[in-house]
Formats: structure tokens, C-alpha cells, sequence
């Protein structure tokens, strides 16, 4: 049948059925009876109102040929004796306000969240019992935000003294700048209570110059994560080995490209595509590794102690292996899709927002900080490596293959270069010149944090993403670079071996 005849939902509720029943015929009358039912109804508050409201603004309530009244579904056609109730323009806006109310207790989050954004929109005194009454039953953080929001807009509204005063306190309580906004619009109109809304503006104030510093924090800390990733290997290959390896960018370009191949195979493969960034972690570090230490055998092993001629060596490699990046992938930039759990914005106490691919890079950074200082503290390689940088004759005396130790190392740094790859490239573009813009800032914070210290590296990282953030908002991204260069270089005056140097044989070397 293409008719829901009202008969067949309409059960009488044991609140207020009476006057719900009384107010359904009024929907096919006159304009005015029609505004009165419907502001009635959206008053009442009744769920059951709901397809009725929405019908009569989508043109789809009929007057049957009894004087009952029908909701059409689909397109069949109209009934015997049956017309389309019409509205007027005083019909809709009653029709906009009973929706807004009449939402607020629908079941569905997105029409509880859309109703409060509309009372927001079109603030009104008539609107705070039905408000009252949906923030008392709401349990969504987000609905309840905005309907905070709207109660206090609405209570702003009203010519009771009383309510105003309820509707200060309620928009002073929240750190929202639209609270802060309703605020400042309502203070002309309402000269007698300015001490008390310039109060209400303060305090929200506090509550946004903390949620600012939560965030930059956070934005610093984040910066610091990526730094982190980028120089590990680097404190490796150059703190640990001697060797100035400018390639390093392009290795963390690597590890972004093997990212990008792992993705595509798994794209075909339901049941990997999940999967894929966690695979192309040991992909990528693997990948990076062996071109590391074929590197190392091949070319910088014959230049140990000259490192001119490394640097110049290290440089010409990273450009050779940005061209066949070029002719193997192209130039044009590659997407790599997040997995489901790292997108979204993640809402902490306070309305403190993070994303959730940068939350997951700074764990990622500090879980890779702990493997490599588990690899060179508790195995043997790492013991061989540390043996060979204290010295290496008498390491070699030991019967320690220094050569293999020093391929190892430098792959060992490679693959970390590549792990870094991975996290970049979910926050970047993956191209042939992804490395390129990390390679100073990785640099600086090795030599920041003492040549050869991990631990300097971690700390070093995160003081350089702080303070950079912290400088962003008064002196400019260029800028804040800019004085961010010049006081490590003035640190470095003072300083020679950054914040830890190493001690013993290693660092007279």
C-alpha cells in the first residue's frame, strides 16, 4: 500500500495523548491552525510528531476524504478524495523550529546533533524547556557540547533576567570560541549585565589560551616524532660510524616508496589490505638496509677517514638514487592511504584536538628509539659495534670482523632511515624529494644533541619540534627556522659536542 495511514503508528503515549491526538486534525486546516499545531506538537516534545513535522514540510501529508490524515510513501498515487496538505511561508519557519525540537529526541546522533545546530542558529527563549529537557538525557559528548551551546544562546534570548544570567553561566562554563562569540554579540543588548558577561568572556578565555598551548604542544611534540624518526638513523651512520652520508634523505625516500609497493600488492588481496602499513614496516627497513650496506662494501668502506670526499661521495649517490626513483615511479607525487585507525580527529578532555596519524607517529618514533637502543645495548651486534667504535685494533685483536660490523652498522642505519620513510608517508606526499627537506633538520639534531648519543637525539629532536612550534605563531614558519638555525649555531659556539658528548676513547677520535 503506498500509504502509512496514521492509525497504524499513532499509539496513544500515557503523557499527553490527549492533547497529541486533538492537534493532528489542526494539520489540515486553516495556515494559522496549521502554525499553531505545529508549534503545539513541536512543544509536546513527542517523538511520535516527528514523521508527521517532516511530512508536512516535504509536501507529502494528506487530508483524506474522513478528514484523517496520511503520510504518502513513494509515488503512488493519491487516493480517492485525497489531497496534499499546502503550507505557507508562517507555516514553514513554525515547521523549521518544531523539526529542530522535535529532533533533539530522535535516536539517530546525526538528527539530535543537526537539531541542536539549528536552535543554535536560530536562538529563542521558547526553545529552553525542550533543551533542558534533551541535554538531561543526552550522553554523547559531542551532542551535549552543542546543546550547551544552544541552551545558553537561547536563555541569552530571553527577557527574564533570571535566564540570562543561567544562559551567561552556561556559555562561561564552556571553552568554545562560539560561546566567547554569543557572548560578545549579546553584550550591547544587555548593558546591565556586562560586568557579568565580560567576566563569563574571561574565563572562556583562559580556557582557549590553555587549549592553544595543549595543542601546539602537542603540534611540537609531533614535529619532534618525525625529526626523531629521521635522525635516528642518522646518529647512527654519522654519531656512531664517522660518516657524513648524505643520501640519508633519500634512503627515507626509499622507505616511503616501499610503503607505496606494499600498498599496491595488498590492494588486490581483501584480507591484506588492512594489513598493509603494518607489513611495509620490516619491507621498507629490509629494503633499505641491503642498499645500505651495499652502499658500504662498495663505496664508503675505501673512504673511511676522509670525509670530504664521503660527503661528496654520499651526495652524488642520493642523486643517482632520486633519478632511478624518477624513471621507476615517476615524478609525480604518490598517495598512500591511511589505514581506518589512524584517520579522525581524536578530542582529548578539554576540547584538546589531535590527529590521530600524528598520535600514532609519535608512538611509532618512541617504540623505534626503544628496538635500537635494544639493539645496541642487549645483542651482540650491538656489543661488536660499540667494541669497534672504542677501538677498533684492539677490537679487531679480539677477533671481532670489523669490516662485517661496519656494513652492519651503516645497514642498521639505512633500515632506520627507512622506518622513518614509513611514518612520512602518512603525513606527506611520497616523491623523489621527500627526503630532501629532512636532511638539514636531521643533521642539526644530531649535532644538537651530542654526535653518537641516542639519548641526546631524542631530546634534541623534541626541544627543536617545541621550540619551532612555539616560534611559529609570532615569527612565520621561514622565520622561525631561520632563528631556530642561528641558536644552534650559537649553542654550538659554546657547546662543540652538543648536550651529551661522548666520553672515553670514542670521542677523542
Amino acid at each position: 500500500m503506498g500509504f502509512f495511514l496514521l492509525g497504524l503508528f499513532l499509539l496513544l503515549g500515557p503523557a499527553r495523548a490527549q492533547d497529541f491526538d486533538s492537534l493532528i486534525p489542526r494539520l489540515g486546516g486553516s495556515f494559522g491552525e496549521q502554525a499553531e499545531a505545529v508549534e503545539q506538537l513541536g512543544s509536546l516534545g513527542d517523538a511520535r510528531a516527528l514523521p508527521l513535522i517532516q511530512a508536512l514540510s516535504d509536501a507529502r501529508l494528506l487530508k483524506l476524504a474522513d478528514g484523517s490524515m496520511a503520510v504518502q510513501q513513494g509515488t503512488a498515487s493519491l487516493p480517492e478524495g485525497a489531497s496534499l496538505v499546502r503550507i505557507n511561508n508562517r507555516v514553514r519557519v513554525a515547521l523549521r523550529g518544531a523539526l529542530g525540537r522535535l529532533q533533539l529526541a530522535s535516536p539517530v546522533l546525526a538528527q539530535r546533533l543537526s537539531a541542536a545546530e539549528a536552535i543554535l542558529r536560530n536562538r529563542s527563549a521558547e526553545d529552553i524547556p525542550a533543551l533542558e529537557t534533551a541535554l538531561a538525557r543526552e550522553s554523547n559528548p559531542q551532542v551535549r557540547e552543542r546543546l550547551e551551546l544552544a541552551l545558553g544562546g537561547a536563555r541569552l534570548a530571553s527577557s527574564d533576567p533570571t535566564a540570562k544570567r543561567a544562559g551567561i553561566a552556561t556559555l562561561g562554563g564552556s571553552s568554545s570560541p562560539e560561546a566567547r562569540n554569543l557572548l560578545l554579540a549579546s553584550r550591547a543588548a544587555n548593558g546591565g549585565l556586562a560586568a557579568e558577561i565580560d567576566t563569563a568572556i574571561a574565563a572562556i578565555d583562559r580556557k582557549l589560551q590553555l587549549r592553544q598551548a595543549a595543542e601546539t604542544f602537542f603540534q611540537g611534540i609531533s614535529l619532534g616524532s618525525v625529526l626523531l624518526l629521521a635522525a635516528l638513523g642518522l646518529a647512527v651512520t654519522f654519531g656512531v660510524m664517522g660518516v657524513i652520508n648524505m643520501a640519508h634523505g633519500e634512503f627515507v625516500m626509499i622507505g616511503a616508496y616501499a610503503t607505496v609497493v606494499v600498498q599496491e600488492f595488498c590492494r588486490n588481496i581483501p584480507a591484506l589490505q588492512p594489513w598493509s602499513l603494518p607489513l611495509a614496516i620490516p619491507v621498507a627497513f629490509l629494503v633499505t638496509a641491503a642498499i645500505g650496506a651495499a652502499m658500504e662494501r662498495g663505496l664508503i668502506r675505501h673512504l673511511y677517514g676522509r670525509p670530504l670526499e664521503t660527503l661528496l661521495l654520499t651526495f652524488g649517490v642520493g642523486m643517482v638514487l632520486q633519478q632511478v626513483v624518477r624513471l621507476v615511479f615517476g615524478a609525480q607525487n604518490r598517495e598512500v592511504i591511511s589505514p581506518p585507525w589512524m584517520m579522525g580527529t581524536l578530542t582529548l578532555p578539554g576540547g584538546i584536538s589531535i590527529t590521530q596519524n600524528r598520535a600514532w607517529i609519535v608512538l611509532f618514533s618512541i617504540a623505534v628509539l626503544l628496538a635500537t637502543l635494544a639493539a645496541i645495548r642487549l645483542t651482540r651486534f650491538g656489543l661488536e659495534m660499540r667494541a669497534v667504535v672504542q677501538n677498533r685494533r684492539i677490537a679487531a685483536t679480539m677477533g671481532i670482523r670489523t669490516g662485517r660490523v661496519d656494513a652492519m652498522t651503516f645497514a642498521f642505519g639505512s633500515g632506520i632511515a627507512g622506518l622513518a620513510g614509513v611514518a612520512l608517508s602518512q603525513i606527506d606526499n611520497v616523491s623523489p624529494n621527500l627526503g630532501t627537506g629532512y636532511i638539514i633538520d636531521s643533521f642539526m639534531v644530531v649535532v644538537f644533541g651530542g654526535v653518537g648519543s641516542l639519548m641526546g637525539t631524542l631530546i634534541g629532536a623534541f626541544t627543536l619540534g617545541l621550540v619551532n612550534k612555539l616560534l611559529e605563531p609570532y615569527a612565520g614558519v621561514v622565520l622561525a627556522k631561520v632563528l631556530l638555525l642561528v641558536g644552534i649555531m650559537l649553542f654550538i659556539q659554546r657547546r662543540p659536542k652538543g648536550l651529551f658528548a661522548l666520553k672515553g676513547r670514542a670521542a677523542d677520535q
